[in-house]
């Protein structure tokens, strides 16, 4: 669910002053189904956000999306980590909906490569490995995103990455909760079709969402890499205005690696995109703290390169003053040969 920010936020009245204990202060921003705006908890004394339903929704589609925001609260409010956006409480109070969240400043890795901006290797790399590292605690608590993307990576700041919406994921304790959802024998298997509906965003679906098959772990792993692949190039993996025609290329064609793209980008970093976007989910990284190993490893060899340039660098303009003036002592003496040994002790008084 991503919310665009309201315009001239500061002149705009809420269209409410108050759910449950939280006192709401302004429009933060609102998308098709949810509505975010600054709260404060008079009980703790924070700010926070509160994510309810848009007000224009019709009562039907309040229902139709309740499920969802009650998933978010159930799959996000059981995790605690620094790169998951923290969720306070949940509730519906008087026909109202809301998710009480940690209040993020900064925006949407979408907005940042909407605009054109490109990322250094090791700036993706370091992005890549906070999220991976993010998705392996969901993980171990039974919880899929299955929808990671650009529009779901908030940047608090330089190199700090938060994970948000978990709306459409995979929470513990929620089988049969979700009506005619497809699910799998196997305890992590949830397709990510529901009421007919495809759920999640095209262009960095994992070839088993692409195909209608179950979307496990591996399915984040994938659309990390697609993300990181974003980062590092430029462009999506995958591109096409037909939907059809772009499930059916994430699902059977694989697409130039990164550094094939760009020369620039490190082998070693473009291997790692490339296996997390393994078309089998096998051969993929067996977990996403696997995937995070391997960043994090590629960010250590890195920062070891570049000290080493830096020390080589100091010691190159140590050591040239002097090369300088033993290159300059010899051509002096040289010089001194050729005159009379006296004018050459007076030329060294003068140089002392």
């Amino acid at each position: 669910m991503t919310f665009q920010p309201t315009a001239s936020v500061t002149s705009i009245a809420p269209a409410l002053s108050r759910i449950g204990r939280f006192y709401i202060t302004r429009e933060l921003g609102r998308g098709t189904v949810g509505c975010v705006y600054l709260g404060h908890d008079p009980v703790i004394g924070r700010d926070l956000a509160i994510k309810t339903f848009n007000p224009r929704l019709t009562l039907a589609e309040k229902s139709r999306y309740e499920q969802q925001f009650l998933n978010e609260a159930r799959a996000a409010g059981c995790l605690s980590h620094p790169h998951i956006a923290t969720i306070y409480d949940a509730s519906v109070e008087n026909g109202a909906t809301y998710i009480a969240m940690e209040y993020l400043q900064g925006r949407e890795l979408s907005k940042l490569l909407d605009n054109g901006h490109r990322f250094r290797p090791d700036e993706a790399a370091s992005i890549g490995w906070k999220i991976a590292d993010a998705l392996d605690h969901a993980h171990r608590n039974d919880v899929v995103h299955r929808d990671i993307k650009p529009a779901n990576i908030f940047m608090v700041k330089d190199e700090m990455p938060k994970l948000v919406d978990f709306g459409i994921a995979r929470a513990p304790k929620r089988a049969g909760s979700m009506g005619n959802e497809a699910i799998a024998a196997d305890n992590w298997s949830y397709t990510i079709f529901q009421n007919n509906k495809l759920f999640g965003t095209p262009a960095y679906m994992s070839p088993e969402q692409a195909s209608g098959k179950p979307a496990g772990p591996m399915t984040d792993i994938y659309s990390l890499g697609a993300v990181m692949y974003e980062m590092l190039v430029g462009q999506k993996p995958f591109q096409s205005s037909s939907v059809d025609k772009l499930l059916s290329e994430i699902a059977f064609r694989a697409p130039p690696a990164p550094h094939e793209v760009d020369p620039n980008i490190p082998m070693a970093l473009s291997h790692i995109v490339m296996k997390a976007m393994s078309k089998r989910p096998e051969k993929r990284y067996p977990t996403a703290e696997a995937m995070a190993l391997d960043l994090k490893r590629f960010l250590l060899r890195e920062r070891r390169a570049m000290r080493r340039m830096k020390l080589d660098m100091v010691t190159l303009e140590r050591r040239a003053p002097r090369k300088l003036s033993f290159v300059g002592s010899r051509l002096f003496w040289a010089g001194c040969l050729s005159l009379t040994t006296a004018a050459a002790v007076v030329a060294v008084k003068l140089l002392r």
